[in-house]
């Protein structure tokens, strides 16, 4: 069951990460025919405890029924609206190399509230390429693009020397929400949400994960061996 909506609070910032991860588990729970689920079933899933899932979904005015727990449509609908999802959000990529293709190729943007609106890229052999339905741009040409469908998200995937004046391009025009794909800290007036995604960061971390990972495993071999670097049978021997 849900709150009514006027009586919602704001939404903390770590709520509104997790919720795009339920609303995921949730529309896979809708692709198999599941009509209901437990916060339990839900938190497992998504790697959460259920008492952080339910405190999460009361800042939303959903609270599930007792022995019944949350319908799955339902409760999708909720996330949906609360993260703007039920709207049309126009996206325009910047920076059209090998990311930028594979982004504007992506078929979840259309499914999940957004609509690829514009391209653009100062390759001149790119010019005119056409990539799911839309055609590559100059980057001057945002101005006039911005006027004709105004752009909610600007997406930069360019090198890391370009992506301050782009950004700040998108600024100019009227772009409020940026996502950044390229290596460089963006520098915004406040009214501005830039989200960055640093791959290679990623990657560093997930090294660091798997070196400790790798470390530990030697730890008990190490300590058989002992200080010297010999199990006790071989220093028994000497």
């Amino acid at each position: 069951m849900s709150a009514d909506p006027a009586v919602r609070r704001e939404i903390p910032d770590a709520t509104v990460a997790r919720l795009p991860e339920y609303l995921r588990s949730l529309s896979r729970l809708a692709e198999q025919g599941v009509l209901s689920v437990s916060s339990e079933e839900l938190a497992a899933a998504v790697g959460v405890r259920s008492a952080q899932l339910r405190k999460d979904l009361s800042h939303l005015g959903s609270y599930g029924v007792r022995g019944v727990g949350y319908e799955v449509d339902t409760l999708a609908l909720e996330i949906s609206r609360a993260l703007g999802l039920t709207q049309d959000w126009p996206v325009a990529i910047v920076g059209m190399g090998n990311l930028g293709h594979a982004l504007a190729s992506y078929s979840g943007f259309v499914t999940k509230g957004f609509r690829i609106v514009a391209l653009f890229d100062d390759e001149p052999g790119l010019r005119g390429e056409v990539v799911q339905g839309v055609a590559i741009q100059p980057f001057r040409e945002l101005p006039a693009r911005h006027a004709l469908d105004p752009i909610s998200i600007g997406v930069i995937a360019t090198p890391a020397v370009a992506a301050q004046t782009v950004c700040d391009r998108l600024v100019e025009v009227g772009v409020r929400s940026i996502l950044n794909f390229a290596p460089a800290v963006l520098s915004v007036p406040d009214d501005v949400d830039v989200r960055r995604v640093d791959l290679s960061t990623e990657l560093q971390i997930l090294a660091f994960h798997a070196q400790q990972k790798a470390l530990g495993a030697l730890e008990p071999v190490a300590a058989a061996r002992g200080i010297d670097g010999r199990t006790p049978s071989e220093a028994v021997a000497t």
